[in-house]
């Protein structure tokens, strides 16, 4: 089913960053400044060059047009319906802060996949990470005393799960830990 969305107020609500790491996590890159309002980003697609000009002010009158634009490219080089690139783009975050509980390990002595049960926009999701000692076996620790674990990183959602890159502050949440 292919769906436009069209509702000014839900694309006056995209900001400008968040579509630009969206994009940037999907290997477009910018090319560059149009004005002081937009950018254009390009991307490899089919040997040729696709364009998405990017408005980087929401209080201008065509942004919500210039949004639509862009979910309208988006649309026809990912493959996918403007929903779920919506989705996408509402859940992909540079540096977003994941709390949780270590759910399933990976076979690996020193490093290996974890999966977190998080909440991402209001609602519990799976989470996979790829750790390396040490911190890969604090996660084995938070696994098997079921300890929740905090950790930074870039979170992007591919398929029907997320996965967080570049983590940084893996920790054990003692404090939320429940005896």
């Amino acid at each position: 089913m292919k769906v436009t969305i069209r509702d000014s107020q839900i694309l006056k609500t995209i900001e400008p960053s968040k579509l630009a790491e969206y994009l940037q996590m999907r290997d477009w890159y910018q090319h560059h400044p149009l004005n002081e309002n937009s950018i254009i980003w390009l991307k490899d697609y089919e040997g040729e060059s696709a364009e998405i000009l990017l408005p980087l002010k929401p209080e201008l009158g065509d942004y919500a047009a210039r949004i639509s634009d862009v979910l309208k490219t988006l649309e026809v080089i990912e493959k996918r319906s403007q929903l779920e690139i919506l989705g996408d783009i509402f859940t992909c975050a540079s540096n977003i802060l994941v709390q949780g509980i270590v759910t399933n390990l990976q076979e690996g002595i020193i490093a290996g996949k974890v999966t977190i049960m998080g909440v991402i926009v209001g609602k519990l999701r799976r989470i996979q990470l790829e750790l390396a000692e040490p911190v890969y076996e604090l996660a084995v620790k938070a696994y098997q005393a079921r300890i929740p674990v905090i950790c930074q990183g870039d979170l992007a959602k591919q398929g029907n799960y997320f996965v967080l890159k570049n983590i940084h502050n893996f920790t054990l949440d003692l404090e939320a830990w429940v005896c």
